[in-house]
């Protein structure tokens, strides 16, 4: 994958959160912004590029803005990533770190993060209607492993307005993964303690994130990567 204009992109996913075991895959998660001219032709440039081998993300930078204002947990890691994890770091993301505040609603927050914790606990329970072969057992803790950190994260940045990419306590992520292998169901009153917990929680965040905030950094960066076609004398 050759993608130019790299803004942010650091290393993310199961390396990032501490959970990583000898073969886990190493996630790659970026942003570009692509050539300001690009953008007024009939067909846009591509938004997102994806890799396997390695696996590694890339989002445009209005793309990225769109989804981490809609409180989107996977792109939101990107401007949270403890300093070593970054391998490209540019003065226009640095700023984005320092706007990633102003990307946050409550309610957006709560939805996502809940909503994804939901569908993780739904594959769950799909994974409990057959025997679950031992690959499919090592999926399913995974997605149990995904389920709690979703709800702690998300509730962490719900009620405080911070996010801590590392988890806390690794070993305690892989116990409760084992135990849902073996019981599917025995997620549930995780997810419905934390459901509970946002409900009974007063967030610190606003209702509604600062789009302008975000909006007036991509026109920053539209007028950086933006060339003026000479016209040609008639």
């Amino acid at each position: 994958m050759t993608v130019t204009n790299l803004l942010l992109s650091g290393i993310v996913g199961s390396t990032a959160y501490g959970l990583a075991h000898e073969g886990s895959d190493v996630d790659r998660l970026g942003m570009f912004a692509a050539p300001t001219e690009d953008l007024h032709g009939l067909r846009g440039p591509k938004e997102s590029h994806v890799s396997t081998a390695p696996d590694r993300t890339l989002h445009e930078a209005a793309k990225w803005c769109r989804l981490a204002l809609g409180g989107n947990p996977t792109v939101m890691e990107l401007v949270w990533l403890p300093d070593g994890l970054y391998e490209v770091r540019t003065p226009l993301g640095d700023e984005l770190i320092g706007l990633r505040a102003t990307l946050l609603s409550a309610g957006r927050v709560r939805d996502a993060y809940l909503g994804y914790a939901t569908q993780q606990f739904r594959k769950l329970q799909n994974r409990s209607q057959g025997p679950l072969a031992a690959e499919t057992g090592k999926r399913t803790a995974k997605h149990a492993r995904h389920l709690k950190r979703l709800c702690t994260q998300g509730y962490e940045l719900y009620a405080t307005g911070r996010l801590t990419i590392r988890v806390d306590d690794p070993e305690s992520y892989h116990t409760f993964g084992e135990q849902v292998a073996a019981d599917p169901e025995a997620a549930l009153p995780l997810l419905r303690g934390f459901e509970e917990a946002f409900a009974d929680t007063r967030s610190v965040l606003p209702e509604q994130p600062d789009e302008r905030a975000a909006d007036a950094w991509l026109r920053r960066v539209r007028r950086q990567f933006y060339t003026a076609t000479q016209s040609t004398p008639g």
